[in-house]
C-alpha cells in the first residue's frame, strides 16, 4: 500500500523539508511537503507529528493506530495535489504564515490556531475519543462506582485537558461509530465518521479448537484500566473460577499503580487469571494469546473507536462489548453487554461459552470478516479523501 511512509523514501529528493532549528523530532519542529506537480493549495495538519522523521529502515509504530494515521492524512492530501506542512499536536508556539487551504488538527491547541488562520481556510477538528465533558465524566463515574464498590479511591488517567476545538471547526471528524458523534452532536456541525485502521491483520483462524478454548478470554487495551472496564471483568471472572482470563495492558509498568496495588492478588495470584501486561501486537507471544482465546471482554465508558477491540476482531476473537466502545457489533458476530456491570458480563461469558463449537467458529468468522470490510488502512484512506472532497463541496454549496 502507498504510504507516505515510502513516499518520503522514494521522493525524498523532491521534496522541500523544512526544518528549524531543531535537528530531531520534538513538540516544536516543522515540516513541508510538496506534491509532485502544481500545488493546489496547502493543508496544515496538527497531529501526530512523529512518524513524518522515521530514519531509513524505521518501521512505522504499531503501539497506535495514530501513527498511520498521520502518516497518511498527509499522503491523501499529497495525492490530491497540496502542500502540506506537519506540526505536533503539541506544538504550542506555532504561529500560521501562510495562506492555508486546510487546517485539521487533534484537539490540542486546536483554538489557538483556528483564531489566526485565514477566513476561508477549511477547519476540521479530528476527535479521536468522545467530547471531552463526556469521557471526564464517565472516568470520574467509573472511579466512584468502584470506590462504592471496593472501598478505595483510585486516580482517573483518562481525564482530558478541556478545549474548545469542534466550537472553532468547520466540520468534525470522528474515530467511532454513532456513540462518539452523538457526544457531538451538539454542534450541529456536519461529522464525518473515520474508520479505525487497524495496525495489523491476521490470518483467518481456520484451526482454532473451539471447544478447547472456549471458556477462555481476552482483555485488551491501553492506559485508563477502570475507565476501560478492567476492574468489572476482574472481579466477574473472580465469580467465575472455571472461566480463565489473559489480560493484556499497561498492568504492572508503573502506569495505573493505584490499580496494581487494589488488585494485586487478583492479577497475580488468582488461577484462573492471566496478567500478562503490555504486549507487541505483532508478536507470537499475542498470536499465541488470541489463538487461545474465544473473545474479548471490554466493557470501556468511552472510546473513539475501540482499537484494541478491532485489533482482536482482525484475529477472530468474539467481541463482548459495551456500547460506549464504539464499535459496532450484533448478533451474528458479537455481543453488546445489557449494562456495564460485573452481573451483566458473566451472564454474557457463560452465554457464549454455553454455544456450540460450530456456533462459535461461525461467530469468530464473521468477526474476522466484518473487521476486513470495515477496519483497514485502505478503508480509512477512502474515507478520508471522501471528507476532504465534500467538505470542499459543502463550503461552496453554502457560499
Amino acid at each position: 500500500m502507498n504510504v507516505l511512509h515510502d513516499f518520503l523514501k522514494k521522493r525524498l529528493k523532491y521534496l522541500n523539508l523544512i526544518f528549524n532549528k531543531y535537528t530531531n523530532f520534538d513538540e516544536k519542529t516543522f515540516i513541508s511537503l510538496q506534491p509532485k506537480g502544481k500545488s493546489k493549495g496547502i493543508a496544515l495538519i496538527s497531529y501526530i507529528a512523529e512518524p513524518f522523521f522515521l530514519k531509513n529502515g524505521q518501521s512505522i509504530p504499531n503501539g497506535h493506530t495514530h501513527f498511520w494515521e498521520s502518516l497518511e492524512m498527509a499522503n491523501v492530501f499529497l495525492r490530491n495535489g497540496f502542500s502540506v506542512d506537519v506540526i505536533s499536536y503539541r506544538n504550542s508556539i506555532f504561529i500560521p504564515q501562510e495562506k492555508y487551504t486546510y487546517f485539521i488538527g487533534a484537539r490540542t491547541n486546536f483554538e489557538r490556531i483556528a483564531k489566526q488562520l485565514n477566513k476561508d481556510c477549511i477547519k476540521i477538528a479530528h476527535m479521536d475519543m468522545s467530547h471531552w465533558l463526556y469521557n471526564n465524566a464517565s472516568a470520574i463515574t467509573r472511579c466512584l462506582e468502584l470506590q462504592q464498590r471496593k472501598g478505595v479511591t483510585v486516580k482517573s488517567y483518562k481525564l482530558q485537558e478541556e478545549n474548545r476545538a469542534v466550537e472553532n471547526a468547520d466540520f468534525i471528524s470522528i474515530l467511532g461509530n454513532d456513540f462518539t458523534a452523538g457526544t457531538y452532536q451538539y454542534s450541529k456541525k456536519r461529522i464525518f465518521k473515520l474508520p479505525i485502521p487497524s495496525c495489523i491483520t491476521f490470518p483467518e483462524p481456520t484451526e482454532k479448537d473451539y471447544e478447547a478454548v472456549k471458556k477462555n478470554y481476552l482483555w485488551f487495551g491501553s492506559r485508563g484500566l477502570v475507565h476501560k472496564g478492567l476492574d468489572l471483568v476482574i472481579e466477574a471472572f473472580q465469580e467465575l473460577p472455571d472461566y480463565h482470563l489473559t489480560i493484556c495492558g499497561p498492568v504492572n509498568n508503573d502506569k495505573d499503580p493505584d490499580f496494581e496495588k487494589l488488585f494485586h492478588k487478583e492479577l497475580y495470584e488468582t488461577a484462573n487469571i492471566h496478567t500478562v501486561g503490555w504486549v507487541d501486537v505483532e508478536s507470537q507471544k499475542f498470536k499465541n494469546i488470541v489463538n487461545n482465546c474465544v473473545g474479548i471482554i471490554y466493557p470501556s465508558s468511552a472510546e473513539g473507536g475501540g482499537g484494541c477491540v478491532i485489533t482482536a476482531m482482525h484475529a477472530g476473537l468474539i467481541p463482548i462489548v459495551s456500547y460506549q466502545a464504539s464499535v459496532d457489533v450484533d448478533d451474528s458476530f458479537g455481543i453488546m453487554l445489557k449494562s456495564n456491570s460485573v452481573e451483566a458480563i458473566k451472564e454474557e461469558i457463560i452465554a457464549i461459552s454455553e454455544r456450540s463449537h460450530g456456533k462459535l467458529r461461525e461467530m469468530s468468522s464473521k468477526a474476522w470478516q466484518v473487521a476486513r470490510d470495515r477496519y483497514t488502512r485502505q478503508h480509512y484512506s477512502i474515507q478520508f479523501e471522501r471528507m476532504i472532497h465534500e467538505t470542499i463541496a459543502d463550503i461552496k454549496n453554502k457560499g
